[in-house]
This record gives structure tokens, sequence and C-alpha cells, in this order.
């Protein structure tokens, strides 16, 4: 059954380049839930395939010149660590487990949409999907006296003739990304649904230039994820050859759309399926027998 997973990738790929996730948080229940695929599998493929379609939206990113590269390295190295590590360990955690794991944290990703959501409504512009503000006085509201040591300014200056300025804790910011990494490479969900959120309503982020570094920092330490997931024979070829082609050609075009429509309700629509599937793992890791049916 090869169209689907060309279809699933193709979707994936176009909503996991427009919220700088990598799209693995949708690749990996599927697969779990529906192909019938080991943990440690479904979380390799995806893994690579979340590298592929990194690949795919970095190159688009770059060319309208939306990413900080800085801060992108400087996550990706930090990444690199738990990345390496989280697939040896990933081998001695029970398959149950592993679906209540990752149900549970698609839960809080849930969680994390709802308040995105909240926000996008607060703040955007009615000119666009996505807002500017005064991140620089922002970021003197939103930072306590505590976390004022290693702040950092960036300067984006975008294709479009579009500046963003702002200023976040730089430390802090690589600490993240440090825990980030072992999640990442663990559930095989390149961590970009969790880091996107998280930079621009801690670390005061734009929208568009948390997109776009989430992705070029995926770019760099899922790669060395899934070649260690590889080396364990983690990757399924077949899943990884047809869903790919569907990811290079989605991640494009999420890259094209990111500027032209609303990610208010595209958030809002893709709750409910997170939902579903969240509550499917948790049931399939609690009570393994129950809706034991795949589609492989």
């Amino acid at each position: 059954m090869e169209w689907p997973l060309l279809i699933i990738g193709f979707l994936t790929g176009v909503y996991g380049v427009m919220v700088g996730a990598g799209g693995g948080f949708i690749l990996v229940p599927i697969l779990v839930l529906f192909w019938g695929i080991d943990p440690s599998t479904a979380a390799g493929t995806s893994l690579a395939l979340v590298a592929i379609n990194s690949w795919s939206g970095s190159y688009g990113y770059r060319k309208i010149k939306l990413i900080d590269y800085r801060s992108g390295f400087l996550f990706a190295i930090a990444a690199l660590p738990g990345s390496i590590f989280a697939p040896i360990i990933l081998g001695h955690v029970d398959s149950s487990a592993f679906k209540a794991l990752f149900g549970l944290l698609l839960l809080l990703l849930c969680f994390q949409i709802v308040f995105r959501t909240f926000k996008l409504k607060s703040n955007r512009d009615n000119q666009g999907p996505l807002y500017i503000e005064d991140t620089l006085q922002q970021s003197q509201k939103i930072h306590p006296k505590w976390m004022l040591f290693t702040i950092t300014r960036r300067n984006i200056d975008t294709q479009s003739d579009v500046k963003y300025s702002y200023k976040f804790n730089e430390s802090l910011a690589i600490i993240f990304n440090f825990l980030l990494g072992f999640i990442s490479s663990f559930f095989g969900t390149g961590g970009g649904f969790i880091r996107t959120p998280v930079l621009v309503t801690v670390f005061n982020f734009p929208i568009q230039v948390a997109v776009a570094t989430s992705i070029f920092a995926l770019s760099i330490y899922s790669f060395v994820g899934a070649v260690t997931h590889g080396i364990m024979g983690n990757i399924d070829v077949s899943l990884f050859v047809w869903t790919g082609f569907g990811l290079v050609v989605g991640g494009q075009v999420g890259v094209k759309v990111v500027s032209k429509i609303s990610g208010a309700w595209i958030l809002r629509s893709l709750l409910i399926v997170l939902l579903v599937l969240s509550i499917q793992l948790i049931i399939r890791g609690i009570f393994p027998d129950t809706f034991s049916f795949n589609l492989h």
C-alpha cells in the first residue's frame, strides 16, 4: 500500500514545515497505530524522514532569508548528545510504555496548540497570518531579572524587506535544546513542535523566524539521530522511500503556503486529529489488545 504513504508523506511535509516541526509528531503515531510498526523502527524511520523534510524546508527558508543561523547552529549542537544516545535507550523500552509516553507527549502538544491559537487570535495582525511585534520592548516584560544574563540581540532582514529585531536569553535557550535533543530522537519527532511555540512564548522569537530557525536546527541534529537509528537497524527502507518522496514535495509546498494562510485554523483542525491519536496511543499502551488492527 504505497500510495497512502505518499499522501501521508505529502500532507505531513506541508504541515510540518509550516509549523517548524518536521512532521514526526504526526508520522510516528500513524506508523505505530495503523501500520503496526515497532516503536523503534517507527521512531528511526520517522526521524530520517524528518531530516529530509527539514533539509527541504531549510532550503526554502534560506531563500527567503528567515533563518537565525547563529541560534540554529547553537540549538543543533546542543541537541546532538541526546540525538545520539536516545536511540540506544529506546531499544530497552517496552512497546506499550512507548505508546503511552508518546500519547502523553501528544496531549502536551494539544495544550500547546490551544495556547498558541489563543496567542495568534490575540496578537496577529488582521492583514496576515502571522504577526510582527516590537520584541525589544516585549523582552523587558517577559524576562524576569534572574533571566537577564546572556541576553543577546538578533536582527533578521528578510527577502521581503521585513525586519525582525528581538532579544532572548541565549544560555537558557541552549539548555532547553539540549533536553529537546533527547526527546526528539527518542520519539522520532524532531522536537520542532515543542521548540517553535517555546521560542515564541518564552524566548520572544517572532513566529516566522522561530519556524524557519527550528527547521534549520532540525536539519542538522535530526540527521545525526537518524544515522544512529540506521546503525541500530531502526529504519524501514520501504517506508522511508515512499513517505520521503511525499515529504520532500510537501515541504516545498509548506514553505510557499506559510506566508499566505492563517496558522490559527490549521492548528485548530489538527487539534482534533492529535487528540484522537493521543487517546488511542494511551489506550493501546495501557491495554495492548485494544483496537489491535493495522493497515499494513
